[in-house]
């Protein structure tokens, strides 16, 4: 059967409809996790929940050791394979995607300008004065698996345009967050270690300019940056964001001559005479084999590893770390325990914040005609993505975590971001679900 070829416009949306698909069901896994996790931690098996966290888990050779809880183990290390999939993936945006050209991205990257600076100013001015101030890059994140999924239970009827916008949206929050966490939340610096992680940074460099294509290489090399940026008192997850910014991102054949060449080779194994049994002759797998080497120089490093980890970033990663993080305590006092600076400043920063601070830009933006509105999107749209944008779970978790010492700090900010993510989620589907009906 021949295969009818896709239009420009359907290789656009395929990758991207994936990418929402996988993202909503990933959401969906991330807030089962989430219940889980409150549900254990207010059971009255909840000091297991929290003996858990910190079992100490060793790996190392001839008294070398990193010795940490298993805590430290999903917050610095599996999350530096998040940040490392988001590194993938903002590459990939800056190259091909939707912050590829000034005219793409000014709309979205300007949205979550706003949605970064609004959200931050609030909560540094509530926290003004007190010890929880630093805290002010909490609510400046978007959550993008629950955002995605939240929006996609809104409605068939939200254009793919709209939903394209939130995704470039978020990645552009994101990388706002990595530059906030690389520059305003890292701990007293160790140069020697650092050093010797941008020597490893320089050889992943000169391997892509080489043309080194191995993913070995490339894991390899990015462990011991991994090591040397955790040595250094940089946070360990911006060295996977650097070394994603590594991965080669061109093919070895264009796409013409992949298609002359899979044909031939097609050709060549169908006129093999069979065998008649089970195998395949000889001629027949090495021609199998060619078409193997074919597909790898046909693809590039970056989209093979980002689509290899994206699936276990989603339903592994994610998920257990808000298993491991979103344990709180629902008690009698728990509105009360609202009543806080930290608490109000998260709430009102996702919620109040973000709405006015996309909302605002975006529309700055239109009305000045320098960007336009995304195709066959309206104001209603917006209006729900900058509520849906206030759900900011994962990544104002993560800095919650990097802003505080203090427990009791860090237990007002998840409550906060809990009951803010909450609240600008039933707003958001409210909303879209609403203008519907309108």
């Amino acid at each position: 059967m021949e295969l009818i070829p896709k239009s420009p416009i359907e290789k656009i949306i395929a990758p991207v409809s994936r990418f929402i698909h996988l993202e909503y069901t990933g959401g969906i896994v991330l807030f089962l996790s989430v219940l889980v996790a409150i549900i254990w931690a207010n059971s009255p098996f909840h000091e297991s929940y929290h003996h858990l966290w910190d079992i100490k888990f060793s790996i190392g050779f001839d008294g070398y050791m990193l010795n940490k809880p298993l805590h430290i183990w999903i917050n610095d290390g599996l999350m530096a394979l998040f940040f490392f999939v988001i590194g993938l993936e903002l590459k990939r945006e800056f190259m091909e995607g939707e912050l590829s050209t000034l005219k793409k991205a000014s709309l979205p990257m300007m949205a979550a300008l706003g949605g970064m600076l609004v959200p931050a100013i609030i909560f540094f001015c509530i926290n003004k004065g007190l010890d929880s101030e630093h805290g002010w890059g909490i609510p400046m994140a978007t959550d993008i698996a629950f955002a995605l999924a939240l929006l996609s239970m809104a409605g068939k009827h939200i254009p793919a345009s709209v939903k394209v916008f939130l995704s470039a949206l978020a990645v552009a929050d994101d990388l706002g967050a990595v530059l906030v966490i690389a520059f305003f939340y890292t701990s007293n610096l160790n140069f020697v270690p650092l050093g010797i992680a941008a020597i490893f940074l320089l050889i992943l460099i000169a391997g892509n300019k080489l043309g080194i294509r191995s993913s070995a290489f490339y894991l390899l090399i990015g462990i011991a940056v991994w090591i040397g940026f955790l040595l250094s008192g940089v946070h360990a997850t911006i060295a996977g964001v650097l070394v994603a910014f590594t991965i080669p991102a061109v093919t070895k054949i264009n796409e013409n001559n992949f298609s002359e060449n899979l044909r031939k080779l097609s050709f060549d194994f169908e006129q093999e005479i069979p065998n008649g049994g089970l195998l395949t002759t000889s001629e027949q797998h090495r021609t199998i084999e060619q078409v193997k080497q074919l597909t790898l120089a046909a693809e590039t490093p970056l989209q093979k590893i980002e689509y290899a980890l994206h699936p276990w970033v989603a339903f592994v990663i994610m998920p257990l770390f808000a298993l491991a993080n979103a344990g709180i305590v629902i008690g009698a006092d728990f509105f009360t325990a609202l009543v806080n600076p930290v608490s109000i400043g998260v709430i009102s920063g996702l919620i109040i914040g973000k709405f006015a601070g996309v909302l605002l830009f975006t529309w700055l933006m239109v009305k000045t005609k320098l960007a336009q509105l995304p195709d066959q999107a309206n104001w209603k749209h917006i209006t729900g993505v900058a509520l849906l944008a206030g759900v900011g779970f994962t990544m104002s978790l993560f800095i919650s975590n990097l802003a505080f010492e203090n427990p009791e700090f860090i237990e007002q900010a998840k409550y906060g971001i809990l009951i803010a993510s909450l609240i600008a989620g039933v707003l958001g589907i409210t909303m879209l679900k609403c203008f519907k009906k309108a």
